[in-house]
């Protein structure tokens, strides 16, 4: 008698279109029945920089300064923070699992997820910059496209960040974890708080590595010339292309299993 063979068809390896938008299409109808999730992603930006333009109330040029800054920080954050959980929720409720055994590649799975998040961006960055540029009064010499712009691939760098970190944790505490480790660090050095050129030389070579320092200085290049610089064109390049390789590295690093 022969023996009976199984076989196990290969997850497809070539990134597909129809692939990509079903699976950004299901993460958008399940976060569409998550008000505190859209909540923190659409409000909490936004209500940080009303907090923030009222604590220099008397101050208006120092809002000015670090509102265009924590124009692309806060989105960031937020979706960092977003992304890394909800992520992760799919492994451990097994639902990743299963749709890696269908005809589903672990590209299209990520650019999916990139995708529907990265919508969510757009109209997270856009009322967070229309709000601090036409009802706080941020002062901006560029154009307040830029800033969206940056801000807008601020989002996305931090949904890619949340991506490749959710492969490393086993619950969403661990997720939350990650904060500090990932998302501190860049911030106490990308020049919020004293300009990159001041610090020690040592913290200036590791600030020189962290995206979200040329996502500040990005900001700050809008905020002081008019046109677009070859720095700003650096500054955007640097951090899209952070985007990208952080997207590859959560493909290479997503796990089939749940344990």
């Amino acid at each position: 008698m022969n023996p009976v063979t199984t076989t196990t068809a290969a997850a497809p390896s070539a990134l597909n279109a129809s692939r990509t938008t079903a699976t950004a299409a299901r993460v958008l109808r399940q976060l569409r029945h998550d008000p505190r999730t859209i909540a923190l992603l659409i409000l909490i930006p936004c209500l940080m920089l009303i907090l923030l333009r009222y604590v220099f109330d008397a101050s208006p040029r120092t809002f000015d300064n670090i509102g265009a800054s924590l124009l692309g920080i806060f989105p960031l954050i937020t979706m960092f923070l977003v992304t890394s959980i909800a992520t992760l929720r799919e492994r451990t409720s097994g639902t990743l699992e299963r749709l890696l055994a269908m005809p589903l590649g672990k590209a299209d799975l990520i650019a999916g997820y990139a995708l529907a998040f990265g919508a969510l961006a757009i109209v997270q960055s856009a009322l967070a910059t229309g709000l601090a540029v036409w009802l706080l009064g941020l002062d901006v010499t560029g154009s307040p496209w830029l800033l969206l712009l940056v801000a807008l691939l601020d989002a996305l760098l931090g949904t890619a960040l949340g991506l490749f970190v959710s492969a490393f944790a086993a619950s969403e505490f661990q997720a939350v974890q990650f904060m500090p480790a990932v998302i501190f660090p860049q911030l106490l050095l990308c020049g919020l708080f004293t300009p990159r050129s001041d610090m020690h030389p040592v913290l200036r070579g590791i600030s020189d590595v962290l995206p979200m320092s040329y996502a500040v200085d990005g900001m700050n290049e809008v905020l002081h010339h008019t046109d677009m610089t070859a720095i700003f064109v650096r500054d955007i390049l640097i951090v899209a292309g952070c985007a990208l390789l952080v997207l590859g590295l959560g493909a290479a690093t997503l796990r089939r299993r749940t344990a």
